[in-house]
């Protein structure tokens, strides 16, 4: 006979499944205040503790935020507020090639489609935009800190093409996981000249419209960058 293993789910799990079904259902509207802790003991009876947890929980998931002094404040969840704690799981996988590979491969299918999509459907502001981000990257060479924010901007203006919220945000997501990534390669003297270059050929494929040079270029640009981390990471030439 097939057995299951039934877990008992603790006092505070219950009280923010409870809330969390209110907030869904309606009860709670976006901005209203929850009761007082003392209200939910009484509500739920349960102690102070089991409901501090429970809010503690649902402030995790983005459905309240607590203020010191107030009552939590349901609050909509959105990706700035559930991705965040994404990226904090996934770094753990990172800490082998293995996940590093993997990251790699993810950013590539995502970068790629992003800089064709662009080609494709980048209206003229779009194109000024990534001018600009462009003339900052290129502004900021030789200054290594600067240079990586202007790095960040330029990639995070192409996703803004898309003008699709989930990307965008899956988007900046991805860059908080690559940060010590561009770190790394932008200690290798000449790579910040490299990666400017390979910036400027994306815009003007994305520019002319032509979608396959675009993806060539975003992709050549990636693996670029992956294989002169691998290198540094392996204790490969600095020059």
């Amino acid at each position: 006979m097939k057995t299951y293993r039934i877990e008992r789910k603790t006092l505070s799990e219950q009280v923010a499944e409870r809330l969390e079904q209110d907030i869904r259902d309606g009860h709670y509207k976006t901005g209203d205040r929850l009761p007082a802790e003392r209200e939910l003991m009484e509500q739920f009876g349960v102690g102070r503790p089991a409901v501090r947890e429970a809010l503690f929980y649902l402030q995790k998931l983005g459905f309240v935020a607590i203020s010191s002094g107030t009552r939590p404040r349901v609050i909509k969840p959105t990706l700035d507020t559930v991705l965040p704690r994404l990226s904090g799981a996934v770094r753990s996988l990172l800490e082998d090639p293995e996940g590093q590979t993997s990251l790699q491969d993810a950013r590539v299918l995502f970068e790629v489609a992003i800089a064709r999509h662009a080609a494709e459907h980048g209206t003229a502001a779009d194109h000024e935009a990534l001018r600009d981000a462009l003339a900052t990257n290129l502004h900021n060479i030789g200054d290594e800190l600067a240079f990586k924010r202007s790095d960040v901007a330029f990639h995070a203006t192409l996703a803004r093409v898309t003008g699709n919220s989930i990307i965008i945000a899956v988007h900046d997501a991805l860059s908080t996981l690559l940060d010590d990534r561009r770190a790394h390669v932008l200690q290798r003297p000449g790579e910040d000249k490299v990666a400017s270059e390979a910036h400027r050929e994306i815009v003007e494929a994305i520019e002319s419209g032509n979608p396959d040079t675009a993806e060539d270029a975003m992709r050549r640009h990636l693996e670029h960058h992956y294989g002169t981390y691998r290198t540094l990471m392996e204790g490969g030439p600095e020059t």
